[in-house]
């Protein structure tokens, strides 16, 4: 009985201290819910793993989702909010995936910790797991978030855009205090998934002069204009990492190695000396210090999950992912 009672009195000292430290907005930690909802990550990873049996294109979609939450208003789960004029139904955010496998595993985990852990904190786990689930690594991911209230398609303006130039893509990673390598870590990510012929189409046939983009490889041109054909589907999706779409690896960076970048913003980060040294040392070339991309993909994917994240008072746990409460 005596052990019991100092169980539960251990059990009430942790809690108390999550409080505490979610008072003083002290941001995330790795065990966040260790006591509160110790099955919280578990249920989040067999959700993705079940989803993603049935449609792998689902974990593209989940990394590429916390990516766009964070780069907005902070990691906040405010991506996942329905509504007229939210973020989801802006143009960058109309064709992400996987809202289902958030809103899955929230009703899993409610079910279980009611009121306890934020759709911001699952979201942060789905795009790790969605890592996992594609042959990557995995790597502790801090939680305590907090949902925030506003979800404006306005607010989307400063996301990162397939023309955008190396100059205007340091500079909007600098602004969430992700410097160059964080920049070439996380667009790494494009390793897995797919884009749509609309966003590249253009480099295909009049980009100069009547011309195709001179940095595409002659060699890779024929079939990209046959998975994209001139006025053809602009919603056909092409993989970014062209053969390997579904595994995630650091094949992505010989692509833009040699001249097979799907994207123009991608390809860019091989055309800049800055950003090239990145892609140079992902790839071991030159004698330059390797990096692990696996490994520097988790540092910095961990980075930009810090990004003006609401812990504390700030923002509230949603009940529904897809509305405020």
């Amino acid at each position: 009985m005596e052990f019991h009672h100092m169980n539960g009195i251990l059990v009430l000292v942790a809690l108390l201290s999550t409080l505490v430290a979610l008072s003083q907005g002290q941001g995330t930690r790795v065990g966040f819910y260790s006591v509160s909802c110790p099955r919280a990550e578990s249920i989040v990873l067999t959700t993705v793993r079940s989803h993603f049996r049935s449609n792998p294109t689902i974990a593209a979609g989940l990394l590429r989702m916390h990516f766009h939450d964070c780069f907005v208003e902070g990691c906040d789960g405010s991506i996942l909010i329905d509504g007229a004029d939210t973020e989801k139904t802006a143009p960058p955010n109309r064709l992400l995936r996987g809202y289902e496998v958030i809103d899955d595993a929230k009703q899993q985990i409610e079910r279980v910790c009611p009121g306890v852990v934020s759709c911001a904190d699952i979201l942060a786990f789905a795009a790790r797991d969605s890592v996992v689930v594609t042959g990557g690594g995995s790597w502790a991911v801090p939680t305590g978030r907090r949902d925030g209230r506003v979800s404006q398609a306005s607010a989307t303006a400063n996301l990162p855009g397939f023309r955008d130039s190396v100059d205007v893509q340091k500079q909007k990673f600098l602004d969430k205090n992700l410097n160059t390598q964080d920049l070439v870590a996380l667009v790494g990510g494009h390793t897995i998934g797919t884009s749509a012929c609309q966003f590249f189409s253009y480099r295909l046939y009049n980009f100069t002069n009547g011309g195709p983009d001179p940095t595409i490889d002659p060699a890779f041109l024929p079939t990209l204009r046959g998975l994209c054909p001139n006025g053809g589907d602009g919603t056909r999706r092409v993989g970014l990492d062209n053969g390997s779409e579904n595994r995630f690896d650091a094949g992505y960076f010989a692509k833009l190695r040699d001249g097979r970048g799907v994207l123009e913003s991608d390809q860019r980060l091989w055309g800049d000396a800055s950003t090239k040294s990145v892609v140079q040392r992902f790839l071991g070339l030159r004698g330059l210090a390797g990096l692990t991309f696996g490994v520097e993909f988790g540092r910095s994917m961990v980075k930009m999950s810090n990004v003006e994240v609401k812990t504390g008072a700030a923002g509230e746990i949603r009940r529904v992912c897809s509305a405020i409460n």
